[in-house]
């Protein structure tokens, strides 16, 4: 009976170390990425092969090439998963250990650095698993990605969600317009938008639909790294918080509207995401 006593007890102590042992131990906590992290996790992921090699987030996608982007740059580049068959954040830290001194745990910095000095510099981010040709043609390609933040708990952010799901999957056949205010639809009660801060003439007010401004001008943003021309675009008339200077667009039903022409030979979609207070637009191409 004692040595059982004593095998108990040694098996509490021993679990009550292995507890105050692990939270301790550093954690890899997901950062915000900026849109210069983005834009090159963009440039290196495959959202093709993202969802063939990750079908428990493919299964919540419903076919959003952005939604995959999302996942990755936020959740799964912190969970080690592949990029494309070409990269993989945690391999390249593990295999550079003077990346690993600049970036620490921020693992969309080191996409970063392989777009824009790794790939001269003639570094490898090949998977060390899953590095394989599967042979799956691309059903998007990215044209421009952008995202802003906005504060998830203010009443705005209802209006934002409203419209990004109003948005998000729009195609854009070729040769025809997108409008965004368009597509947003009417802002109303009844289309379940609330009261929210607007501009009006250069002062700040209340009315209903604020902050459906930030999902055209997250747009717009996404356009110019798209190098996609407005055909209608106009400015606020105060200076927004979620952007710099020039990149913003604002809307109003019925006058002030988003537009460009879809001058590619193939249908153009707009994603678009809006999700724990980071608001996402991407426009891609569609292939298939």
């Amino acid at each position: 009976m004692k040595k059982i006593g004593y095998n108990i007890n040694r098996f509490i102590l021993t679990m009550a170390f292995v507890l105050v042992a692990f939270a301790f131990a550093p954690t890899m906590k997901a950062q915000a990425a900026t849109n210069d992290e983005l834009q090159a996790c963009a440039k290196v992921f495959d959202s093709t092969y993202y969802a063939t090699m990750y079908p428990d987030v493919a299964a919540n996608s419903n076919g959003s090439p952005l939604y995959l982007l999302h996942h990755y740059v936020y959740c799964g580049i912190y969970e080690g998963r592949n990029a494309s068959a070409t990269f993989n954040a945690t391999d390249y830290m593990n295999r550079y250990p003077d990346l690993q001194a600049l970036y620490g745990a921020n693992m969309p910095a080191y996409a970063y650095h392989f777009v824009n000095a790794g790939q001269a510099e003639g570094r490898v981010a090949t998977p060390t698993v899953g590095a394989v040709d599967l042979g799956i043609p691309p059903q998007y390609t990215l044209l421009g990605v952008y995202s802003t933040d906005y504060d998830p708990t203010a009443a705005r952010a209802t209006n934002i969600a409203i419209a990004a799901s109003h948005v998000n999957g729009k195609v854009v056949a070729p040769n025809t317009t997108f409008s965004a205010s368009n597509t947003i639809g009417p802002r109303t009660t009844a289309n379940g938008f609330v009261n929210a801060p607007v501009f009006i003439n250069k002062e700040h007010a209340m009315g209903l639909g604020g902050g459906v401004c930030q999902v055209s001008s997250t747009i717009y943003a996404a356009m110019k790294t798209a190098g996609i021309t407005a055909t209608e675009r106009h400015a606020h008339s105060l200076p927004v918080n979620y952007l710099p200077e020039g990149w913003d667009a604002t809307i109003a039903w019925g006058s002030l509207d988003l537009k460009f022409v879809n001058k590619y030979d193939r249908n153009l979609v707009v994603f678009t995401s809006a999700n724990n207070g980071k608001l996402t637009a991407g426009l891609y191409l569609q292939n298939q």
